[in-house]
C-alpha cells in the first residue's frame, strides 16, 4: 500500500465544497482543516504507486477551487 500526505490551498469561501469533493474519492483516507499557510492536509492511499499518482494528479488536483498542492509520499 501507497500512501502520501498533501497539503492542500483553497480558494476564500470553498473550504465546504473542496472537503465534500474530497470525500468523494475513496482513496482519500482522512482529511482535516489546518491552520498554517495550507488550508487541508489529507492522507491519500492506493495500491501502486502509479495508482496514488493518478489519483493526486487526476482526481484531487482536478477538484476546482483548489489553488496549490505540496504532495509528501511516505517511504
Amino acid at each position: 500500500m501507497e500512501k502520501a500526505y498533501v497539503l492542500l490551498s483553497v480558494e476564500i469561501d470553498s473550504k465546504r465544497e473542496v472537503l465534500d469533493s474530497l470525500k468523494e474519492i475513496p482513496e482519500v483516507k482522512e482529511a482535516y482543516q489546518i491552520y498554517a499557510p495550507y488550508d487541508f492536509i489529507i492522507r491519500v492511499e492506493a495500491e501502486t504507486m502509479q495508482e496514488l499518482k493518478d489519483v493526486i494528479e487526476e482526481r484531487i488536483k482536478g477538484i476546482r477551487k483548489i489553488r496549490t498542492t505540496l504532495t509528501l509520499i511516505c517511504v
